[in-house]
């Protein structure tokens, strides 16, 4: 099979190649992958930036040489004592890696049926990033409605399911980006958009029940100034330097948590398919739809995300197998 294959560090080691295609294991399900696409873990494994992340990935070259989480497809054939799917079977999900080829093998417990109302390329944008807009808002801040709700980084992957997630629940939503974006945020269904080139929400006198942060361009102190004194910072993974990335700011934004009436916490996603479940009920609603900036063919995987690395991306990236 056609995949993308990774032998070291830097856009320069990725390249498209023909590998052996994998086999489903007990447990697991092979996928016809149709639709894949970016996300920012693919960044950090393709650079090895921040450089920490290379005690997991590997030091000099990486391990896993297949990148992808972020998959919707046909199921091609399971493996033994796979119950919830069968051949034929149109699925999406959230795979450890591996997307960014023709065949994807994945336990079952990582896919869910397919929303029925969106195509494979619709299907792939959700994933990673909706469920990371979920937990950070449902389980992070725990939001409720009538709340007032800020997204700082609101048109990009994570902020655009954000800014609809918050909507649905009824909260009133602030969103921050850049002023070329501002009329995607409204369509999202925004309530009031901040251009962050103009106006620096940490600075205003509005305060928040919740701010998602996404960006990590602000301090944890400068962001709690943001909110109502029984508020909620909920720090996503964001940006952060070359060595440690968001995890200074995300260690230290939980240590002050600590020590006041406000709270600050750093998200770990849950299991994948449970949530998975709660994204498609909220899809085939019409409450929430995958915005799109661009797709690409498998073989042109290298260049969407060096696209993607560049910060152009507006929306998500998807990849065609």
């Amino acid at each position: 099979m056609h995949a993308i294959v990774q032998h070291g560090y830097g856009h320069h080691a990725v390249s498209a190649e023909r590998i052996a295609r994998p086999t489903p294991g007990e447990g697991e399900v092979l996928i016809r992958v149709r639709a894949a696409s970016v996300n920012h873990a693919d960044g950090v494994f393709v650079t090895g930036r921040p450089y920490i992340a290379r005690l997991a990935f590997g030091l000099r070259t990486p391990r896993i040489k297949v990148r992808g989480r972020d998959v919707a497809g046909i199921v091609e054939a399971v493996g033994a004592g796979v119950t919830q799917f069968a051949a034929g079977d149109e699925v999406y999900g959230e795979v450890d890696t591996g997307s960014f080829a023709e065949y994807v093998a994945t336990p079952q417990t990582t896919v869910a049926r397919k929303p029925s109302n969106l195509t494979f390329e619709q299907a792939a944008a959700v994933p990673v990033a909706g469920r990371a807009a979920l937990h950070g808002l449902r389980d992070g801040g725990q939001i409720r409605p009538g709340q007032r709700v800020l997204i700082n980084g609101a048109s990009g992957g994570v902020g655009s399911f954000a800014v609809q997630i918050a909507k649905a629940w009824g909260t009133e939503v602030t969103a921050v980006c850049s002023a070329a974006n501002a009329d995607q945020a409204r369509s999202l269904g925004a309530d009031h958009v901040l251009d962050y080139a103009s106006e620096d929400f940490t600075r205003s006198t509005q305060r928040y029940d919740v701010v998602l942060d996404n960006i990590g361009n602000h301090t944890v102190q400068a962001c709690r100034r943001a909110l109502t004194p029984a508020g909620t910072l909920v720090l996503s993974s964001g940006t952060g330097g070359r060595v440690f990335g968001p995890l200074p700011l995300m260690v230290w934004g939980l240590l002050q948590s600590l020590f006041a009436t406000q709270t600050v916490r750093a998200f770990v996603t849950a299991p994948v398919q449970p949530s998975l479940d709660v994204l498609r009920d909220l899809i085939e609603s019409g409450q929430i739809t995958p915005t799109i900036e661009r797709t690409y063919p498998l073989g042109e995987t290298p260049d969407a995300l060096r696209h993607f690395e560049e910060g152009h991306a507006r929306a998500k990236i998807v990849i065609m197998a």
